[in-house]
């Protein structure tokens, strides 16, 4: 039997980086698993939910304006920053981060220690505002 790693990072403490990767990749299970969730074919569902990568066959979720990243995946509830569709979440975000550890994560709480400042998030570097 497999075990789980030990998790040393809490999702509920961070603002949800992960969710402004520019290239969150969908397979095909994942545009089945949406599709079911939200009651539609998986071509509706493909063409609402995602777009062409910069990869030839690379399909990847569409983002929605995000007033702390600028930008982020279209599913991230922007008010409580978890996601919207956290049983049908894609592949990659159910694997994320792969380890243990989330170095966002440790990066943020060392921040948040050195700033005194429970509240403090990191932005990510936005070169157009």
């Amino acid at each position: 039997m497999r075990r789980a790693l030990p998790v040393f990072y809490d999702c509920h403490n961070c603002p949800a980086y992960c969710c402004t990767y520019p290239r969150i990749e969908v397979t095909a299970r994942d545009l089945e698993r949406l599709a079911r969730h939200f009651g539609v074919d998986v071509a509706t569902a493909k063409k609402r939910f995602t777009k062409k990568g910069a990869e030839p066959g690379e399909v990847i979720l569409r983002h929605q304006k995000d007033e702390v990243y600028g930008s982020a995946c279209r599913f991230l509830d922007l008010e409580t920053r978890m996601c919207g569709v956290h049983e049908a979440r894609p592949v990659i975000c159910r694997v994320h981060s792969g380890t243990s550890t989330c170095g966002y994560y440790v990066f943020l709480m060392a921040e948040r220690s050195f700033q005194n400042d429970p509240e403090f998030v990191a932005r990510a570097h936005n070169p157009q505002g």
